[in-house]
């Protein structure tokens, strides 16, 4: 635990140019010092990114920390059909067979997901259907459908999804694999993030940076959408938006995504964890600090 906490300690804040907000280092460090005091009485490790899209401020904790991605991949996933359909390689429209089969990146032996594992069941009756492309992509988004993520991943090639990734400043995120591969996990082949490089996706897409402006807000138009909403947006007053993308395994606690205020403006926020020992305490701290920086980039300026 001490040096779970002695780690936690390095914290780093970033003022990207000359801006109203860096002038103000007093309100960032009071800022900083709630952050520790709220996640300092849990054990794990956590990572918090957040960056403004007007300012470009950044406060970052531990944000080169490599965290297992769990779901939170579905995003960059999500990236690579867009950057596909838009360079005419195939359209959303497409109709995509559904299948439950499929080949471990270790020895291409076949492997099947167990619904009772999965938090989108529906797609599992329509095995051997033809369904939208895009529909099958929203499912993977919005209810983090497993069966959904291994047939787009399928579909647009994990090592794709890992180069475009490359080509938007995003360095550490590895998207390597479907999910429930376990003959990969067994040899830690594992889809892994930083909050650093999930910062950098969102900030580009609050910005209309990545494809083009339509295609991002088509995405995030999907990721408004989703429907788990324990982290980010838990504290958040109405009216304030969030598109964003969550990811959870045993021990480990993320979300992901674009904070939306009534007045138009937008931030980037990436909150992870893992090994975590009271995962319900964890998430109700990280949506704290959620509230907390939303406060932070509210306030009067």
């Amino acid at each position: 635990m001490l040096r779970t906490r002695n780690h936690f300690l390095s914290i780093a804040v970033w003022c990207i140019g000359v801006h109203a907000a860096c002038a103000q280092p007093q309100e960032a460090k009071a800022l900083l010092d709630q952050i520790r005091t709220t996640l300092a009485g849990h054990a794990g490790t956590f990572a918090v990114a957040y960056k403004d899209a007007q300012t470009g401020e950044q406060i970052l904790l531990h944000e080169r920390e490599v965290f297992h991605a769990a779901s939170t991949m579905k995003t960059p996933v999500m990236i690579e059909v867009f950057r596909k359909a838009s360079a005419g390689q195939f359209k959303l429209t497409d109709s995509i067979l559904i299948k439950n089969e499929f080949k471990s990146i270790v020895d291409g032996s076949p492997y099947s997901l167990h619904v009772a594992d999965d938090s989108e069941p529906e797609l599992y009756g329509k095995v051997g259907q033809r369904l939208p492309l895009y529909d099958v992509m929203y499912q993977m988004i919005i209810a983090s459908s497993n069966l959904a993520t291994n047939l787009i991943i399928e579909w647009v090639d994990a090592r794709d999804v890992t180069h475009t990734m490359r080509t938007l400043g995003a360095m550490d995120i590895e998207v390597r694999r479907g999910v429930e591969d376990s003959k990969a996990f067994a040899k830690g082949l594992n889809n892994t993030v930083t909050a650093f490089d999930l910062m950098i996706l969102f900030d580009q897409m609050a910005r209309g940076k990545i494809v083009d402006a339509k295609a991002c807000e088509q995405m995030m138009a999907i990721l408004l959408d989703q429907k788990f909403n324990e982290i980010i947006p838990a504290k958040l007053p109405q009216g304030v938006k969030v598109a964003h993308k969550t990811g959870s395994i045993r021990g480990v606690q993320h979300d992901s995504g674009i904070v939306i205020l009534p007045d138009g403006r937008r931030y980037s926020l990436v909150l992870l964890s893992k090994n975590l020992r009271d995962e319900p305490a964890a998430i109700e701290a990280m949506a704290t600090v959620s509230r907390l920086i939303y406060d932070y980039a509210n306030r009067a300026r």
